[in-house]
């Protein structure tokens, strides 16, 4: 019974069009399910994917009109998203210029090629080359070359200010292990932990800043991070969390994945999530993302929903 990789991240925009543009039209990501919180229908929740919806491949945002973030520890500070090889970092480079987006340059960070830059509300995001690892669905409709397109989550990383009792929970309660560490942004400490098979699309990255004040939530700032599971595993981990009377939400049913919910030791809202049944359950996969989708259990309410959305 094992975490197999990141399965998706969730953050905050303010700014639904203009979230929507940056992902689908600059970084070339498929829209592939707009839907609404289920615990807030006023908000939507957007989905962003590869070409078939992968479970590992989601970055997605709820709409909140909330100020900007202020940063600090206690919170997910970046999110690396997988491309293949230094021919598409240099194209990122090139497109991110073409578009008015500031970024860095292209560093080997723990073994990685990265380039680092921000979406327009703040949100920290990495460029990282994976190697080419693993299978790739591309988007036959993105505006980025197929070669180059963006192939999945990478590592996540946290900033806290003390790592031991967190390092405890994703040992002894989460099954990962402590790969490695390395001396990461602005000189942090950074431990590495691995799922699964290990490898980019597997890492929870862990830096330690004992200096920073607690970050306060808001538009780019990141809600939670959701690990993967198989399917078949999702009621042993339910038992999982009951036996060791960890704070947690019990079983939710988001109809496209199962769900667990806890929050770590720094605060730091933590999902195990199911991969199935995806997000094709209730939208053929050639039209996902085009029209609001609602789980059965809200679909009674889809007029008042609807009105209340802004359109994107």
């Amino acid at each position: 019974m094992q975490l197999t990789g990141i399965h998706h991240l969730t953050a905050v925009t303010a700014n639904a069009s203009g979230n929507h543009d940056f992902y689908t039209r600059i970084l070339g990501m498929r829209l592939v399910k707009k839907t609404v919180n289920q615990d807030d229908v006023s908000a939507y929740h957007l989905f962003y994917a590869d070409g078939e919806a992968n479970p590992g491949t989601d970055i997605t945002f709820f709409d909140w009109p909330v100020e900007r973030e202020q940063r600090g520890n206690h919170s997910i500070t970046r999110t690396a998203l997988r491309v293949a090889g230094r021919d598409a970092l240099d194209y990122w480079a090139e497109r991110l210029d073409s578009e008015g987006v500031s970024h860095g340059g292209v560093v080997l960070r723990d073994g990685r090629l990265t380039l680092d830059f921000e979406d327009p509300e703040g949100q920290r995001l990495s460029l990282l080359d994976d190697g080419g690892e693993g299978p790739a669905t591309p988007f036959d409709r993105s505006p980025v070359p197929a070669a180059f397109q963006i192939r999945g989550l990478g590592p996540i990383t946290m900033t806290v200010p003390d790592a031991s009792r967190t390092q405890r929970v994703v040992e002894e309660v989460l099954g990962m292990r402590l790969d490695r560490t390395y001396v990461g942004i602005d000189d942090r400490q950074t431990l590495v932990f691995a799922m699964g098979e290990g490898g980019a699309a597997a890492e929870l990255h862990v830096a330690v800043a004992p200096d920073l004040p607690p970050a306060r939530p808001g538009a780019g700032s990141v809600h939670h991070v959701a690990f993967r599971i198989p399917d078949g595993d999702y009621d042993a981990w339910t038992q999982r969390l009951a036996h060791l009377r960890l704070p947690q939400s019990g079983p939710v049913d988001r109809f496209y994945f199962r769900s667990l919910y806890f929050r770590e030791p720094n605060g730091i809202l933590f999902e195990i999530a199911t991969d199935g049944p995806g997000f094709a359950t209730d939208e053929p996969l050639a039209t996902l993302g085009e029209g609001l989708a609602l789980p059965p259990f809200l679909e009674g309410r889809r007029a008042e929903i609807e009105k209340g959305l802004k359109p994107l």
